[in-house]
């Protein structure tokens, strides 16, 4: 493997300290699957203490101490690249909760035995640098190969975030996790409780941002009962669909589904890491509200499965589930609009909808939410995954009308009615809101109508110079 910066290569090699020096965790697990890296580079040092390593590494650039008590050596070199230096630990599970452990530095720990805490088998992965080999200890090259998700030991079940770890490592590289995984993670179902919701949210946000097959770590979830910590996805199980429309399952099946297609979208794949992330929760999300809605209906002549309202109810749930995860403020504002509109391509599509639709998802987009209804209908095999015709009608409607990135900017602004005479306060505010919403409804186009609008209007009771410069103004060409 030529993996490693040219830097770091020097570093390792003209560094007399650094002999028992190797690289491991993901940049090694992601050399060996052939797939990019990126700045990211762990080296674990043997046989050094923290003050030895941290003076090792001064003469390479700017040092960071503030892992000290994690023994970690952030270094930052001239050429901008960030290296984590680790002293090996053997850490001890004291009592609940992730703070519950004593850490333990020994730097006359063995490669294999610093290895085993490790949590799966891909992530076990050294390579010594000097040698130019792999130090393989307990199979993860071929559980790699094999794409299978095997914990490393018994250290495993010291942390239960671990298996949250497993739901987006099976995600993010495709695994199907080895029986004694699942059964280890069954076992410490109950350790949830002890999670910080932030350790949770950070799984849950990689799991969003990096699946390349999405639906592996739901059923990840599934498989180790872990899904029932999420009661919003556990009760998509079983919630039937009408065949006709959904053949492929219950509504669990077609969010794993759904979730898969986005992520073999090109808008998904290009777009930045958080619209990733918030598309991706806005497609785990879109129909929460089914279970609550579904029941058997009269429908063009005969019954069928419905679910009227599911998507209120969804952007409803879809809260409750980020809330539960802390999430930003900035991705709830974004992801349940999504949720609550994701059947807007079923709507006729007129351009005071496609307008006052852009508005209703701000700040996210129309582009954003036609990512979504196409991964909802891709997500119904085996019907052919294509992108439905009112998706590409509301899209070029939207591209038509400069609203496909952000809703209308207003035409009539405050500055306009100060140049009329008029002085700012109170009805500012009221003329302003009323003259947004009748051009969102295709009152007007330009200024000039604006104003014809605005002196039309006989609930306004403007002066008369005022009024004498609305029909100037109006008639005027802007």
């Amino acid at each position: 493997m030529d993996f490693l910066p040219p830097e770091l290569e020097t570093i390792l090699r003209d560094t007399p300290d650094l002999q028992r020096a190797f690289l491991v965790g993901g940049c090694v697990r992601d050399a060996l699957a052939g797939l990019p890296h990126g700045k990211d580079f762990d080296v674990e040092v043997f046989g050094l203490g923290y003050e030895q390593l941290s003076a090792a590494l001064a003469r390479w650039g700017r040092t960071d101490l503030v892992g000290r008590s994690f023994g970690v050596v952030k270094l930052s070199t001239p050429s901008g690249f960030n290296y984590d230096f680790t002293i090996p630990r053997a850490d001890s599970k004291v009592a609940p909760g992730h703070k519950g452990f004593t850490i333990e530095f020994d730097p006359d720990i063995t490669p294999r035995e610093a290895a085993a805490r490790r949590d799966f088998t891909i992530n076990a992965i050294m390579y010594d640098p000097r040698a130019r080999r792999v130090l393989d200890f307990f199979g993860g090259a071929a559980d790699l190969k094999n794409r299978v998700l095997r914990h490393t030991g018994a250290a495993f079940a010291e942390d239960p975030l671990r298996v949250l770890r497993g739901m987006q490592f099976a995600a993010r590289f495709d695994l199907r996790a080895a029986p004694e995984t699942v059964a280890l993670s069954r076992q410490i179902k109950h350790s949830y409780g002890e999670l910080a919701v932030e350790r949770v949210r950070e799984e849950w946000f990689k799991w969003a941002q990096f699946a390349a097959r999405p639906s592996a770590g739901l059923r990840f979830l599934v498989d180790t009962e872990w899904v029932d910590h999420f009661p919003e996805i556990k009760a998509l199980i079983g919630t039937p669909q009408e065949p006709e429309w959904h053949p492929e399952g219950d509504v669990f099946i077609h969010t794993c589904h759904c979730c898969d297609a986005l992520a073999r979208l090109p808008g998904w794949r290009e777009a930045d890491a958080v619209s990733r992330l918030v598309y991706m929760l806005a497609v785990l999300a879109h129909d929460f509200g089914k279970p609550s809605t579904t029941h058997q209906a009269p429908k063009e002549g005969r019954l069928r499965i419905v679910s009227p309202g599911h998507e209120e109810a969804g952007a409803e749930l879809a809260k409750t589930f980020l809330d539960r995860l802390r999430a930003p403020i900035s991705i709830q504002e974004r992801v349940i609009p999504l949720v609550r509109h994701h059947l807007f391509h079923l709507e006729t599509i007129t351009d005071r909808a496609v307008r006052r639709l852009a508005k209703r998802l701000e700040p996210e987009t129309i582009q954003g939410l036609c990512l979504v209804m196409t991964a909802d209908s891709q997500g119904r095999p085996p019907r052919p995954a294509v992108e439905p015709e009112n998706v590409k009608a509301l899209l070029q409607r939207a591209h038509e009308l400069e609203v496909k990135q952000k809703p209308p900017q207003p035409i009539l602004m405050g500055r306009h009615l100060i140049e009329l005479g008029l002085t700012p306060g109170s009805q500012f505010g009221v003329i302003l809101d009323q003259a947004y919403d009748a051009q969102l409804e295709g009152a007007f186009n330009n200024l000039p109508e604006a104003l014809r609008w605005l002196a039309a209007r006989a609930d306004f009771q403007f002066p008369d110079d005022v009024k004498r410069r609305l029909r100037n103004d109006s008639e005027a060409p802007r």
